[in-house]
């Protein structure tokens, strides 16, 4: 079997980092959620247990592709051939009517139903190409995405009044009602913004843009692992936007990742956002790939929200 599955974060970490680490781009996701998996137990981010996959050409081989789900957000695809992205999606499909034993007993049939899934177009396309024809359902695009790397940095053309600096656990119920405003108006999975603001507080990855001396907007760094650190969230409130605030804050958590060591500075962005893909480019940033997150309706993506 070309995919292995696995509940363990530690065994997915020890067959498929050392080919997550050699693309760290393309891999930001995998990444970043096994670093905190790792850090914070495997139900860090929801109470149902997290599934991880990886892929080789030859049994024994090298890792050539990987994924991993952390119910209740989309399953996350990371570099592969879009053959192995198609293999996956029937192999779980199989699994989920118990005709793919192996993966089954591996991780459960349950967790083989796929509500949403996310990565590289390309990638998706072929996931879901084979997943619509095993198991009926129907997919939708939710979100279009742009990775981008920063190249050579760049200070915004119009440089904001103010300055930024790390948030601090006086700032806690500021960023909590931020990132909170952020998941809504990104249309993201909500799951602990709380502890979220108290973890990325306590390890100095939030920074503030502050304007005579008041917060007005918000960006976040992740660690650096394998040279790759990424930009996110990134968050202005409305009656504070359009005054370059944002391009300010990052510009901000950018010179910070890479003083911290970083070779690789990423970031998504939107692309329904004309105004967030022109900014950060403004400053530096240049495309890597486009990114799709697709959600599936029809009987199993339906027995899967029930779940």
């Amino acid at each position: 079997m070309a995919w292995t599955l696995s509940t363990s974060v530690d065994e997915f970490h020890t067959r498929a980092g050392g080919s997550l680490a050699a693309s760290p781009a393309r891999n930001t996701v995998l990444l970043t959620v096994t670093d905190r998996l790792r850090e914070r137990g495997p139900h860090y981010y929801g109470g149902d247990a997290p599934v991880f996959g990886w892929w080789c050409p030859e049994p024994g081989g090298p890792v050539g592709g990987a994924f991993l789900r952390t119910p209740p957000f989309a399953l996350r695809l990371g570099e592969m051939p879009v053959s192995a992205a198609g293999e996956l999606a029937a192999e779980l499909a199989a699994a989920r009517t118990g005709a793919g034993a192996a993966i089954g007993a591996a991780v459960g049939a349950g967790s083989a139903d796929v509500v949403e899934v996310a990565g590289s177009d390309a990638a998706v396309a072929a996931f879901s190409a084979a997943w619509q024809a095993a198991t009926g359902a129907t997919g939708s695009v939710r979100t279009r995405e742009r990775l981008y790397r920063l190249g050579e940095p760049t200070e915004p053309p119009r440089p904001p009044a103010g300055g930024a600096r790390l948030a601090d656990p006086s700032d806690r119920q500021l960023v909590i009602e931020w990132l909170g405003r952020f998941v809504v108006e990104a249309r993201l999975v909500a799951s602990g913004v709380a502890t979220l603001a108290d973890d990325r507080i306590a390890a100095r990855q939030l920074h503030l843009w502050e304007d005579g001396g008041r917060p007005v907007a918000l960006a976040g760094h992740s660690a650096v692992i394998a040279g790759m650190s990424r930009i996110g969230p990134v968050y202005t409130p409305g009656d504070h936007r359009g005054r370059g605030y944002g391009s300010g804050v990052t510009a901000a958590a950018s010179a910070h990742a890479l003083g911290l060591g970083a070779t690789e500075v990423l970031l998504y962005t939107d692309l329904a956002n004309p105004t967030s893909n022109s900014i950060y480019q403004q400053i530096g940033y240049r495309p890597v790939e486009d990114c799709t997150v697709l959600e599936f309706r029809g009987r199993a993506a339906r027995r899967a929200r029930v779940a």
